[in-house]
């Protein structure tokens, strides 16, 4: 166990599984105490009983991000607590049905951004001020390349990650000249995920790289001298 985050408190959502968890646990052999998000209580706490067995540190704070008032709460439980958050992981998203644009289901699409999209922003707005009082605030976008790149029938998808991309460079240039905090986008490539597998049956999970992957290379880039406006593409 290396100590590159000795002393940080650093949240990632979505951190159940896939990218999420696998980025949690690596900041916490790395010496963060990592806070643990998600919906669903159980696998949180079998993540956190993971990075116990292995020597590290976290706790769980099971949440829908989609109530606002329950991220409200979560900071003000940081705030309390720890005074500072020094690394924030916004992974947590949902891909929804993958369909041609006019076929897009309204009811769906507005859930999609209601996550993807309006809960990123409660996140940067509750977690500002904490970001701010830490020494080299950090945080962390994940993204898709169908942001970047519409693809048939990744409209919704897409649509919300390029929304979520413009929110967390826009957040980054208005800070950049007033604190320490920088961000970054992680585009993290074909990934053994469950969203993957959903959106790609067929496709045999053991072609593409495993979520520890992207995670390590989460750490490398949050343990490096980094610009805000870094893209990250984790290739493999």
């Amino acid at each position: 166990m290396t100590n590159a985050f000795e002393g940080k408190i650093a949240l990632v959502t979505g951190a159940s599984r896939g990218i999420g968890a696998a980025t949690a646990t690596a900041l916490a052999a790395q010496g963060a105490h990592v806070i643990l998000t998600a919906r669903t209580a159980k696998d949180l706490e079998a993540v956190e009983d993971a990075i116990f067995d292995a020597g590290g540190s976290a706790t769980i704070a099971p949440l829908d991000l989609t109530d606002g008032d329950s991220i409200a709460r979560l900071a003000v439980a940081v705030t309390e607590r720890w005074g500072k958050l020094d690394i924030l992981v916004l992974n947590a998203a949902m891909l929804g049905t993958l369909s041609p644009v006019p076929a897009i289901d309204g009811a769906e699409f507005a859930r999609l951004f209601t996550l993807n999209v309006t809960a990123q922003q409660v996140m940067i707005a509750s977690f500002d001020a904490l970001l701010r009082k830490s020494d080299a605030g950090r945080l962390l976008a994940l993204t898709s390349s169908v942001g970047a790149h519409p693809r048939a029938f990744w409209g919704a998808y897409g649509a919300s990650k390029a929304a979520l991309e413009n929110l967390v460079e826009c957040y980054g240039d208005e800070i950049k000249n007033l604190s320490p905090v920088r961000t970054a986008i992680v585009d993290p490539g074909r990934t053994r995920t469950k969203m993957r597998a959903s959106a790609y049956p067929g496709e045999d999970p053991s072609t593409v790289k495993e979520p520890s992957v992207v995670a390590n290379a989460i750490c490398a880039l949050l343990a490096s001298e980094f610009e805000t406006g870094h893209r990250l593409v984790v290739e493999g």
